[in-house]
């Protein structure tokens, strides 16, 4: 049986639930940021996934040259600018500075891959659980190992 958490009708809700988490997380670990009620970090979370999905993208292809250049790190660099306009439009929601805003995005980063990873892990046992064998090729051009003429090495 596969267990598939974001496939469902749900899965919008189950990747909220996890941000949000992520976010009380990343506010009880950093004092720059500051979160005043459950109802903050929940729309936290939602403006967060909609700017992720809506100018994250344009952000990034306007400043592909310098995130080409500095390798992907200027992509930090675009999830705190994310960050800071979650802040400036959810009231209960305060980041003080870049440089918390760059932190609190890290948390986030941290904190959702270690939700996320119970489904990777049930998802990967599920594929080693419904993996066929080969079928086996008798009219093929092989020899006794199984090797194509091909593939073959000789000596």
């Amino acid at each position: 049986m596969k267990v598939e958490f974001y496939s469902s009708r749900s899965g919008c809700m189950t990747r909220l639930l996890l941000l949000s988490i992520a976010v009380m997380v990343g506010a009880w670990l950093l004092p720059g940021v500051e979160v005043t009620s459950f109802w903050a970090v929940f729309w936290t979370a939602i403006v967060i996934s909609l700017l992720n999905n809506i100018i994250r993208p344009v952000l990034i292809v306007i400043t592909l040259p310098v995130t080409a250049v500095t390798l992907g790190l200027f992509l930090f660099v675009i999830n705190a600018i994310i960050i800071l306009m979650a802040s400036a439009m959810v009231s209960g929601f305060h980041v003080d500075s870049f440089g918390s805003a760059l932190l609190f995005s890290l948390v986030l980063m941290a904190v959702n891959y270690l939700l996320e990873l119970p489904n990777k892990y049930l998802d990967r046992q599920d594929l080693s659980r419904s993996a066929t064998p080969p079928p086996s090729h008798a009219d093929d051009d092989t020899d006794d190992e199984g090797f194509t003429p091909y593939e073959e090495i000789k000596d």
